[in-house]
């Protein structure tokens, strides 16, 4: 079969090319509207509600029809994004983001059934570069959203970019060889599958909410914890995000790797990162806990998603797998919020590190070689 990495990279980095430009786009989207931060907080809220359930319907739709399930998805996405350009309040923000995250979200599972398809297909190990490439994207679309709007570049300009960049990808999934349809499921294989998909899917949440986590509250530690500037507290979610993406890399270069040997890697060194960045008195300290965060707990997820794809031709692990880890971005800012009034922002990044250690009793539980 031809290559399938070049078009599902493509997808996967046009997709994050969307969301480090919208992170970016954010404090013009809230002058545009006139609205409170708690106002824009609660449209954004609106991403999560909308991703949700079209994972679960996209879960049983794309499964044997991954090629036009994906470029279908991926094209869908375009238009949401489009739409995004075009509101005036936040109510219209919040309706426009509930599409982004229904398109968002169906796209997530169509990707990685794709990917897991392709895998089973090809031989090779795919989830590690795919997955590699949606940080990459963000670590690359976010200043340069920043740049374009220092020139004078609206959000509708930077939107309309965006959706075309998607749409591009849309077309190269095309390329991708056709479905044969779902594969049949039931009895109790169907019933082990769904409780793999379950265990698997809740530690994979534990490691998305550290993730989600790193992401929203480590350049505001750095900034008003540690007497950081704005430039260097914005490098810590940039130095996590480079470290994810070397982590994957890594993974995929080298000669496959017993699963238990990445849970123990994973919880120990994502836990113990996170917890050095949160606890550190120095800039530096943290930027280095936050790498170490990401180097450990990035190759952790793709490759539970390369383990169900290779045991389910049906698709039913991958899909489940991915919808219930969501559920860790939706109870990260929640969690941290919480943590955070109770204990303070540098201690509630330090115990969030302990979602990670679960890994650890997995990786001590697993018996001989993967």
């Amino acid at each position: 079969m031809r290559n399938p990495l070049p078009p599902l990279v493509a997808v996967c980095a046009a997709w994050g090319v969307f969301w480090g430009s919208w992170s970016a786009l954010l404090p013009a989207v809230k002058e545009h509207l006139g609205t409170s931060t708690a106002g824009l907080g609660l449209a954004l809220a609106a991403t999560p509600v909308g991703a949700i359930p079209a994972m679960a319907l996209a879960g049983r739709l794309a499964r044997g029809r991954e090629r036009g399930a994906l470029a279908l998805c991926s094209a869908l996405f375009a238009l949401s994004v489009l739409a995004v350009g075009r509101v005036d309040t936040p109510a219209q923000l919040a309706a426009a983001l509930l599409a982004v995250g229904a398109t968002s979200g169906a796209l997530d599972i169509a990707l990685n059934l794709a990917t897991g398809r392709a895998e089973r297909e090809s031989g090779r190990g795919l989830f590690q570069p795919v997955h590699a490439a949606f940080p990459v994207a963000v670590i690359v679309a976010a200043p340069a959203t920043g740049l374009a709007r220092d020139l004078g570049a609206g959000t509708t300009a930077v939107l309309v970019t965006a959706a075309a960049i998607m749409l591009a990808a849309a077309a190269t999934a095309l390329a991708l060889p056709p479905g044969r349809g779902p594969a049949p499921s039931g009895g109790d294989g169907h019933r082990r599958r769904w409780t793999a998909a379950v265990v698997l899917g809740v530690l994979a949440a534990g490691v998305l909410a550290v993730e989600n986590a790193v992401e929203q509250w480590s350049a505001l530690l750095l900034e008003t914890h540690q007497g950081a500037s704005p430039l260097l507290a914005g490098a810590a979610p940039a130095a996590y995000m480079a470290a994810l993406t070397a982590g994957r890399l890594l993974v995929h270069a080298l000669p496959r790797l017993p699963e238990r040997v990445l849970y123990l890697v994973a919880g120990l060194g994502g836990g113990g990162g996170i917890a050095l960045a949160g606890l550190a008195g120095t800039p530096a300290l943290s930027l280095a806990g936050f790498a170490l965060t990401g180097l450990a707990l990035g190759p952790v997820v793709p490759a539970m998603l390369s383990r169900a794809a290779a045991g389910d031709p049906t698709g039913t692990q991958v899909s489940a797998l991915s919808a219930i880890s969501y559920t860790g971005f939706v109870v990260s800012p929640l969690l941290m919020a919480a943590l955070a009034a109770w204990l303070g922002l540098p201690a509630a990044l330090a115990a969030i590190g302990l979602l990670a250690l679960p890994l650890v009793v997995l990786a001590v539980a697993s018996q001989g070689p993967e």
